[in-house]
C-alpha cells in the first residue's frame, strides 16, 4: 500500500470514529436533558421527584451562636 493510500485510510478511519463518538455523546446529552429537572417518566406519565436538599450546602439554615 502506498503512503498516500495509507494516510487516507488512517484519516478516514479516524474521522469515522470521531463522528461516531460525537453522535454517541450528543445522543446521551439529548436523552439526559429531554425532561425538566425534577421530573421523570413512569410509564409515560410525568412524576415529580422530591429534591434532595442535602446535595448542596446544608440541609438546614445555619444557626449563629454568640
Amino acid at each position: 500500500m502506498n503512503p498516500l493510500a495509507a494516510t487516507l485510510y488512517r484519516d478516514l478511519t479516524c474521522a469515522v470514529a470521531a463522528v461516531l463518538i460525537t453522535l454517541a455523546l450528543s445522543m446521551t446529552f439529548v436523552q439526559s436533558t429531554a425532561l425538566a429537572p425534577g421530573t421523570r417518566t413512569a410509564g409515560g406519565v410525568f412524576v415529580p421527584v422530591e429534591p434532595l436538599h442535602a446535595w448542596f450546602g446544608q440541609p438546614e439554615p445555619a444557626v449563629l451562636v454568640d
